[in-house]
């Protein structure tokens, strides 16, 4: 059951900017065929597609918050693949919401949204793609982008931070479950990197202090956080099944 080094079927959510395009540019460099997914942004999604190394790479859109969304976005996936070999769940949202600022109802709804989006989609999405693994028994990989957050809290981001650490779990119980099957769970914990989204915090007034955060005196980038993902979902990364491996530069050391 073990999967090739390249040439898998690769899902990756929330794939039109950022990390999710860095990852999906990781894997098609590696010689994998991949399902770029979106969510709205179906121009960027574009662009992520026509970036692409190789030959064979699609584009699935869908509200991954919607649960027969997700279910259509796994179909259409394995359907112009041939199959899921490898899921990466980095869809997610991010919205500000400290405590003492935020109304009750707007609390109650982002709550809710960050659940819908970060924890539940992440799980429908290892059931599908997981399904499909068990059903064929090849193995497989799945990988989910978690965060530092999880375990140094997130004041502003609440939902955020408890979404992420939940995401965390879920890869170590499937981890567990998924082994006799040949399929392997992971999950990335990365701490700040930049992307397009946080470039205006960086060459802001708060740029320094992000900056100051690790002792490298500098941010990640998307770029490395990806080779973390492709490693993770390789055959040699069999063993490391249920790691959560942190990506902050020294930022935070868990004990």
């Amino acid at each position: 059951m073990n999967l090739p080094p390249s040439g898998r079927r690769v899902l990756v959510s929330g794939a039109s900017r950022g990390l999710g395009r860095a990852v999906a540019r990781a894997f098609a460099a590696n010689g994998d065929r991949v399902a770029v997914h979106f969510g709205s942004r179906a121009d960027e999604a574009r662009e992520t597609l026509d970036s692409l190394e190789g030959t064979g790479h699609v584009l699935t859109g869908g509200d991954l918050a919607d649960p027969a969304g997700a279910a259509a976005v796994a179909d259409a996936a394995a359907e112009a693949l041939g199959g899921i070999d490898v899921l990466v769940n980095n869809a997610a949202v991010n919205i500000r919401h400290p405590l003492p600022e935020t109304p009750y109802e707007e609390w109650v709804e982002l709550w809710q949204r960050h659940v819908a989006v970060n924890l539940l989609a992440t799980a429908n999405l290892s059931h599908l793609a997981a399904r499909r693994m068990i059903d064929r028994g090849t193995g497989g990989r799945i990988v989910n982008i978690g965060s530092r957050g999880a375990f140094r809290g997130e004041p502003d981001h609440p939902a955020y931070g408890a979404t992420k650490a939940a995401v965390h779990a879920l890869g170590q119980s499937l981890a567990v479950s998924l082994a006799p099957y040949g399929i392997g769970v992971a999950s990335v914990a990365p701490g700040f990197f930049a992307t397009e989204r946080v470039a205006d915090r960086l060459t802001g007034p708060e740029g320094p202090g992000i900056l100051a955060q690790s002792p490298f005196r500098r941010v990640g980038t998307a770029e490395e956080i990806a080779a973390a993902v492709l490693w993770l979902a390789s055959p040699e990364a069999e063993w490391s099944s249920g790691t959560i491996l942190d990506l902050n530069g020294a930022s935070h050391l868990r004990t």
